[in-house]
């Protein structure tokens, strides 16, 4: 029988980091052993490492099986396991191997069974304080009103359970760029709080992989890997490692951390509505492993917070919600008389302004512009309205960025945020919000996030303060904004379709009057020369 291993060699020599395959290393971390089982138990895959945990070598396991290598009643109860699924999505199994204790999880990799085997460690004689420590933390939690404040919540109770010298709660944006939202450290490391990081530093695979197994675990970055060795029956023959918690970690981001000067990690997925959201992030400055009990409780403060995303991020929007809303019934409450002038008592309102937290707005009717607060002038608004149409952008548009729309356009900078709506007939209201200049700390230059050279990719290494200036944007419109925004151009449409009709009505009106007195103006004319030809007709008889 011929073996092989199956170590991805290619890793080391990438020249585009989001092509890095990660999922087959071929190797995993030492602090366990991995076997790929058949579904009939024959083992097919075993790590070169297992001599460090029980006395066999890789050649005596592969290809026999399990019961053969470790006995029935173990084979039983990796059987008994598998089938009973609340106990698997807990606990790993304790299981005596060859009179050793291990703790064994379980997954699926195509049609093998990856059995992952960790000596057996002293944690359960702490379960009672992660416990106490939880129902604290829960009870913390109801204090809490933003999801600013839950984060560091969780934060600081994560590094409570873990022991790790920092925590953080990194959080992605629409473009997975991350910040750290939320931080608790040792208190002589430099905080990260407030610092950002580029999406290279966590490429679309890696991404992915945090979807699908939600706790990663590096427990010494300076590990050398153990090969996966495998019967040589087939080309090309690899082990997909997506789920495994021993997984050999990707080259490039040992080199990443090791230039933060990183010891350990834990990460745990935060996962909201389907999207990785975020991530906690513990970093150690030593090698560190942590019991399974112990990584229970930490995947635990990871659930507390994409539980309450959505009911926090409602807290955080309530108060522009309640004012929003205000200054929409203040505004659809107001009834004026159908004519033009309204709009521009409309417009002064200040009332119009607040419904979106604006600082100007402006409506055009027809070759009209009634303007209030910070706009621009007519000339610009008219060529704004144009571009709408020209680009076909559509009935609505909101953006914090016009240069994103309108390429053509020079200094606007004064309206860098507009919410546009069109009114039918060539009518139009728009929101604006002035260009706010934003500075962002990156932990490095974002542009060298990743290096190039002879050998293939490399991290940076250095996580210097670079500083961003954003410019040519406003602030973000909240959805509340948004939505009050929609709702006052419904019914201003309403009021110019009103306004529209009254106005066809009234010129109908004039129109029949109109007509009236030229039928009148006829019917006279027609009288008075049917007279006139009737008096000629008999004084002809006269002579």
């Amino acid at each position: 029988m011929k073996i092989k291993d199956i170590v991805n060699r290619s890793l080391v020599t990438l020249t585009n980091c989001e092509h890095e395959p990660i999922h087959i290393p071929g190797s995993i971390q030492p602090h366990g052993f991995l076997l790929g089982i058949t579904l009939d138990w024959k083992i097919d895959f075993c790590t070169a490492n297992i001599p460090l945990f029980l006395d066999l070598i890789h050649d005596q396991v592969l290809g026999r099986k399990f019961y053969e290598i470790f006995g029935m009643q173990p084979q039983r109860d990796l059987y008994d396991y598998l089938h009973n699924t609340k106990v698997k999505l807990v606990f790993p199994l304790e299981i005596q191997l060859l009179g050793k204790p291990f703790q064994i999880t379980i997954h699926t990799s195509g049609l093998l069974y990856i059995l992952e085997a960790e000596p057996q460690t002293k944690g359960k004689e702490q379960l009672a304080d992660v416990y106490a420590q939880t129902i604290q933390f829960v009870s913390n939690m109801n204090n809490t009103q933003s999801l600013k404040e839950l984060c560091a919540l969780v934060a600081e109770g994560t590094r409570e359970i873990t022991g790790y010298d920092r925590v953080m709660i990194y959080r992605f944006d629409e473009n997975y760029n991350g910040e750290i939202y939320a931080e608790n450290c040792r208190e002589d490391l430099e905080p990260f709080l407030g610092l950002h990081y580029p999406h290279t530093d966590i490429p679309v695979q890696a991404r992915e992989l945090y979807m699908k197994n939600q706790m990663r675990l590096i427990v010494d970055i300076g590990y050398e890997p153990s090969a996966i060795f495998t019967i040589d029956d087939k080309e090309n023959k690899n082990l997909d490692l997506s789920l495994s918690i021993l997984r050999s970690t990707s080259p490039i981001h040992i080199e990443y951390l090791q230039n933060m000067g990183v010891g350990a990690t834990l990460t745990i997925s935060l996962i909201h509505h389907g999207r990785l959201w975020g991530l906690i992030a513990c970093h150690h400055y030593s090698p560190k492993n942590i019991s399974p009990e112990i990584r229970l409780a930490a995947k635990l403060q990871g659930q507390f917070i994409t539980s309450q995303i959505d009911l926090r991020q409602s807290n955080d929007e309530y108060e522009i919600t309640r004012k929003t809303n205000k200054a929409l019934a203040c505004m659809i409450a107001v009834h004026l008389p159908l004519e033009h002038k309204s709009f521009e008592i409309i417009c002064a309102d200040p009332e119009l302004l607040k419904l979106c937290n604006a600082k100007g707005v402006s409506i055009c009717m027809g070759d009209k512009i009634y303007k209030n607060g910070l706009t621009p002038d007519d000339k610009k608004i008219s060529q704004i309205i144009y571009n709408m149409h020209f680009y076909k952008y559509g009935q609505i548009l909101s953006t914090n960025k016009l240069s994103n729309y309108m390429p053509d356009l020079d200094g606007y900078e004064e309206v860098s945020g507009i919410i546009y709506h069109s009114l039918g007939s060539g009518n139009s209201i728009i929101w604006y919000k002035p260009e706010t200049v934003a500075e962002i700390n990156w932990a490095g230059d974002p542009d060298k996030a990743i290096i190039l050279d002879s050998k293939g990719l490399h991290p940076r290494n250095s996580f210097n303060l670079w500083k961003q200036i954003i410019q040519h944007q406003s602030s973000v419109w909240l959805q509340p904004e948004l939505n009050a925004a929609t709702n006052y151009a419904h019914s201003l449409h309403n009021q110019i379709t009103m306004l529209l009709l009254s106005e066809e009505e009234e010129k109908y009106r004039n129109l029949s009057e109109v007509l009236r007195e030229t039928n009148s103006e006829l019917e006279n004319i027609n009288w008075i020369s049917t007279h006139d030809s009737v008096d000629n007709f008999k004084s002809s008889f006269r002579y």
